[in-house]
């Protein structure tokens, strides 16, 4: 791996950090935050194999107990809480965003939404439909935005920046 590759993902490692303990607590455990853009432009922008290695690298962060999650949180008990299917479900928002096809981007965010309302419904023993009125909708229409929004940043940042990482 090239030392320009290691530094945009450890660059874009730190933006997810920084956009996601930017947040809005709600009174059900998930908060609003900037991560969806973030996680989706290090898909679009540094491609499935180096976006996806970013958000392995921030969840590692946040698993070792740095703040780096929402409400400047960290620790792997993180993962087993009421919003950790979201944190899984990253993984596949950022893989999905890297083949930057917008439609698979999608797909992408509804595993996410997927792993985290399933999440949420076991721990709180609320019913499947019930869990998506409460975590998944509310979120929804400000994710679709951070994904379109990511797409068009990338681009941007593609024309301006001659060490944009290609085919990943």
């Amino acid at each position: 791996m090239k030392t320009k590759n290691i530094t945009y993902i450890a660059i874009f490692s730190a933006i997810v950090c920084i956009m996601s303990v930017i947040s809005i607590p709600t009174p059900w455990g998930v908060p609003f935050t900037l991560q969806t853009f973030a996680i989706s432009l290090a898909g679009f922008t540094l491609g499935k194999k180096y976006g996806t290695l970013c958000i392995f690298i921030y969840l590692l962060l946040g698993a070792i107990g740095l703040p780096v999650f929402s409400g400047l949180t960290g620790g792997i008990s993180r993962f087993v809480s009421v919003s950790g299917g979201f944190l899984f479900g990253f993984i596949f928002l950022a893989f999905l965003c890297g083949t930057k096809n917008i439609f698979y981007s999608i797909l992408g965010l509804f595993i996410c939404h997927f792993l985290g309302v399933i999440q949420f419904s076991f721990l709180t023993k609320t019913n499947f439909i019930n869990s998506i009125f409460i975590v998944s909708l509310p979120y929804i229409i400000k994710d679709f935005l951070s994904i379109f929004l990511a797409y068009f940043v990338s681009k941007k940042i593609k024309l301006v920046t001659p060490f944009y990482i290609k085919k990943r």
